[in-house]
């Protein structure tokens, strides 16, 4: 996935392809993706789905809501040529499925993504995390005038053990 806006088009398929879903089920099981603190209103969303329906990755039906309440539901299908996008999404590991963002959305999805793919994924995960522990450590050296070596060595201490349980769940 190279943007936002194609890692929502990605999870939005994925979910899709698994079942029919309505606007409130989406963004409920988006946000279980993305995780808590990352915002997705419907604002974000209902621009997103119009946009793949009007590139006709995606179908909407209008489905009777029950009971006394005579207003439709809408609900999102995938079609076939949605299908085809998201299979050719799991196969296509861009760098920035490295980053956190991203990341979280390819491994929901690991499923129907190949062994190749997969193991590429992470490994490529795996050198990003150590990269950014290198450039935590070098600028908590760098930023280490004056302050007290308790507060350094806890700090250098809780960055080393994140790291480690970090790349501890990639292998």
């Amino acid at each position: 996935m190279r943007s936002r806006a194609e890692s929502l088009e990605f999870a939005l398929l994925g979910l899709l392809k698994e079942s029919s879903l309505h606007g409130y089920e989406l963004r409920k099981r988006l946000k279980a993706i993305f995780g808590p603190f990352r915002a997705l209103s419907f604002s974000v969303l209902y621009p997103q789905l119009k946009r793949m329906l009007d590139a006709g990755l995606i179908i909407q039906l209008e489905v009777p809501k029950g009971g006394k309440s005579k207003r439709v539901r809408i609900v999102y299908s995938i079609s076939q040529k949605g299908i085809s996008r998201f299979d050719e999404l799991t196969q296509g590991a861009a760098e920035l499925d490295l980053d956190d963002d991203n990341f979280e959305v390819s491994v929901a999805f690991f499923g129907p993504t190949s062994t190749r793919n997969r193991l590429r994924i992470l490994e490529g995960r795996q050198r990003r995390l150590k990269e950014k522990a290198e450039i935590l450590k070098a600028d908590l050296d760098k930023s280490a005038v004056g302050l007290d070596k308790y507060l350094l060595s806890g700090a250098a201490t809780h960055l080393k053990l994140l790291s480690e349980k970090s790349l501890g769940l990639i292998k």
